[in-house]
């Protein structure tokens, strides 16, 4: 006889992820006086995005100062821009401070989650089959957490060892191998350098050239990091300071995408200082609008190319076979090793979770056209679901976690609302038809909209990542909810 599993007693909130939103939201569940919460994470400690990418130089590419929550600020990176090591240090000691780890249960994935209408809650199911009910569901699952694969033809003939630089094998030796780099995004920028001195031969298969300008980096000084722990005034107005200087940014990307067309003159002179050779230099000159793809950043990116024993491919691949890679002029490149800096599955959200909301419908069948959600946070017909760094939340100019905390504040107070007899809050399709309209319509005119394909976009071109606009406009959108968007049910 098949025991069918029974949910534990409801929780107030259950959370999809321990990452950056998992915690910070935590942490001010906890300040809000609520305890009854579960955070489900799938691997085997904090962190998210940064507990994966532990490649050779994965670094962030927004300032330090930016990011860490204001509610729990950090006064003493290391750098101007911070290592992935000390990112995870930070985030394991926001589990750590806060008291969260009591509240995690690692190892558990969800594969499910179902919204009984009648006793407004969800039901979510694990890989296990365990069973948790929640009056509210947190995704905070972020954008980046499903390595993308590319559909190579033959790869499983290959003899020697393949990995994803979100999944890096740390106990592969590359000195002296030969290595196929497939990917030019934000990932291979970091690690290429620091492996191109270590390979004997390094093969990088380029689709499409990425904007690569200088890195503003530097260690602190031994007194600035006394002055910031002596005055940690000093660090916020820096903070502050940092903050100005990215928002502007949101101009050039949303406002008047021409003036990426000055800031192009910046990029030009950074690839010249780096690349000597002229026909390399074409080859890495993107045939796009800069800003339309991700702009990177790295001092030692352009250098580590124009090496001896590093060769940049611009054909694309036919067919990988045991011993190597072919492109489609025919040759043939024998290598030990294939990495892949192909990014990640970013347009696909919750996926693969299968999440059914009223009467049934899921998100896949309701986002068949690419993912919405009303801010970002809401999806009509799925009550008292919240998305952190849902769709269109993403960024090019800011710190996520600015986000974070407006999303935050958000979903705090749909819980307060909640507090208040209801059973459940649902989003009226109109509130999201009408904002979601108005957002596609701006993103029309931003520099992502100028003739390029990236992560941001579904196959089909629509845009549903990035917020075209200010963080500040965001913040304002998101400081309460406004009630009337929703049908509260008692």
């Amino acid at each position: 006889m098949t025991t069918i599993p029974q949910p534990l007693a409801p929780l107030r909130v259950l959370i999809i992820g321990a990452g950056f939103a998992g915690l910070g939201l935590a942490i001010l569940l906890q300040r809000a006086g609520i305890h009854n919460y579960l955070i489900l994470e799938k691997a085997d400690e904090v962190g998210g995005t940064w507990r994966d990418n532990s490649y050779p130089g994965a670094a962030c590419d927004i300032h330090s100062h930016l990011y860490s929550f204001s509610f729990a600020p950090k006064n003493d990176w290391s750098r101007k821009f911070a290592p992935q090591s000390e990112i995870l240090a930070y985030q394991r000691q926001l589990a750590d401070e806060h008291g969260l780890r009591p509240h995690i249960r690692f190892g558990v994935e969800v594969v499910e989650a179902a919204f009984d209408e009648a006793a407004g809650v969800w039901q979510v199911t694990s890989d296990s089959g365990e069973l948790f009910t929640a009056q509210a569901l947190v995704s905070a699952c972020g954008q980046l957490n499903r390595p993308a694969y590319p559909q190579l033809s033959g790869i499983e003939k290959f003899s020697g060892e393949v990995f994803h630089s979100a999944r890096w094998n740390h106990a592969y030796d590359l000195s002296g191998k030969r290595v196929a780099v497939i990917g030019t995004g934000a990932s291979a920028i970091q690690f290429v350098p620091q492996i191109a001195s270590q390979v004997a031969q390094l093969h990088l298969f380029q689709r499409s050239a990425a904007y690569v300008i200088a890195k503003p980096d530097r260690p602190y000084k031994a007194w600035e990091l006394a002055v910031m722990r002596r005055f940690p005034a000093v660090q916020k107005l820096d903070r502050l300071l940092k903050y100005i200087q990215h928002e502007s940014r949101a101009l050039a990307f949303s406002v008047f995408p021409s003036v990426m067309k000055v800031m192009r003159l910046e990029f030009q002179r950074h690839l010249r200082r780096g690349i000597g050779n002229p026909e390399l230099r074409k080859k890495l000159d993107p045939d796009y609008p800069l800003g339309c793809k991700r702009i990177l950043i790295s001092n030692d990116y352009y250098p580590a190319l124009a090496r001896p024993n590093v060769e940049v491919i611009s054909d694309p691949i036919r067919e990988v076979t045991e011993r190597g890679v072919i492109t489609a002029d025919g040759q043939e490149r024998e290598v030990d090793a294939i990495i892949y800096g192909t990014g990640f599955a970013a347009t696909g959200f919750l996926a693969p979770m299968r999440i059914s909301g009223r009467a049934g419908q899921t998100l896949d069948e309701v986002w068949q056209a690419g993912a919405e959600a009303y801010l970002g946070i809401s999806v009509s017909g799925f009550p008292n679901l919240f998305l952190l760094y849902g769709p269109n939340t993403n960024l090019g100019h800011n710190s996520i976690l600015y986000m974070l905390e407006s999303q935050f504040a958000y979903v705090l107070g749909c819980l307060r609302a909640l507090d208040q007899g209801l059973r459940y809050l649902d989003l009226k399709p109109e509130v999201q038809q009408r904002f979601n309209h108005k957002l596609q319509h701006r993103i029309r005119h931003t520099v992502w909209a100028q003739g390029c394909t990236s992560w941001y976009q579904t196959a089909d071109g629509k845009n549903t990542n990035n917020w075209p606009g200010f963080t500040l406009t965001y913040r304002h959108h998101t400081r309460h909810p406004e009630f009337v968007d929703y049908e509260c049910i008692r």
